[in-house]
């Protein structure tokens, strides 16, 4: 997530700025969230998009465009999804085209939920140079409600439940479930995907620490290296899950 590109940002105000440098500092709450969603029978979120900056050389110049994808992945390193958005210059990509996109190229991500709005900093930027009244037209476009412009929640109940920007609910909640599931399939322990990730790597880049500890307590190899030879606490660390890293 480091090594952000200064011209991903070039023309823009302080201001836009500073919501992509929020976004990608913020980037693993939605991450989390959408983690979780995957695995839940009903979904509970109503919207999940990120923003990434496409960026083509043309006429000897870097033009970039801030666009958003949806059904997303991320594997720590990359964002991978489905544009959503038709290109005014880039003719590098397309509307419903699949895309891996490096973290750092992140200006935006949104997830919503139960009439909530989390993240969206760069909506929220351009909100608050608006007035009432082109706020309202705006929220109507989008069709949500994107409430106080300086208010930007990243976690679910974040103001009434402050531990759950250190660890989401559903990674307590289903400690005892995940503690059976690994007693009934001890081989997902130690399982690899095609690109050498493990149950760890995947739930160190989602900052569950509930699930982490339960893995390390059933055998998990906390030195088990993806293909590009990343452990899990490199990931932990890389995304500040700084709860993981006294553990991993």
């Amino acid at each position: 997530m480091e090594n952000t590109p200064i011209f991903f940002a070039d023309g823009e105000s302080p201001k836009m700025i500073d919501a992509f440098r929020k976004a990608q500092e913020t980037f693993k709450y939605f991450w989390r969230e959408l983690s979780w969603e995957y695995r839940r029978i009903v979904p509970a979120l109503d919207v999940a998009c990120v923003k990434l900056a496409f960026t083509q050389e043309i006429n000897g110049n870097t033009v970039v465009e801030h666009m958003w994808i949806n059904d997303i992945n991320f594997d720590g390193e990359k964002i991978k999804g489905i544009l959503v958005n038709d290109p005014d210059e880039l003719t590098n990509v397309t509307n419903g085209e699949y895309v891996e996109i490096p973290a750092n190229q992140i200006s935006d991500w949104l997830f919503v939920t139960q009439d909530k709005t989390y993240g969206g900093f760069t909506i929220q930027s351009m909100r608050s140079e608006m007035n009432e009244t082109e706020r309202e037209e705006h929220d109507a476009a989008w069709g949500l409600n994107f409430g106080d412009f300086n208010d930007i929640l990243v976690a679910y109940e974040q103001k009434e439940k402050p531990e759950n920007l250190t660890e989401h609910p559903m990674s307590r909640n289903m400690k005892e479930s995940l503690v059976d599931f690994v007693k009934a399939n001890p081989n997902e322990i130690t399982a690899q995907d095609e690109f050498g990730y493990t149950f760890l790597h995947r739930e160190a880049i989602a900052g569950n620490s509930t699930i982490v500890a339960v893995l390390l307590e059933s055998g998990a190899d906390k030195n088990a290296k993806t293909h590009n030879g990343k452990t899990a606490l490199d990931f932990a660390k890389e995304l500040k899950w700084d709860h993981l890293v006294p553990l991993l």
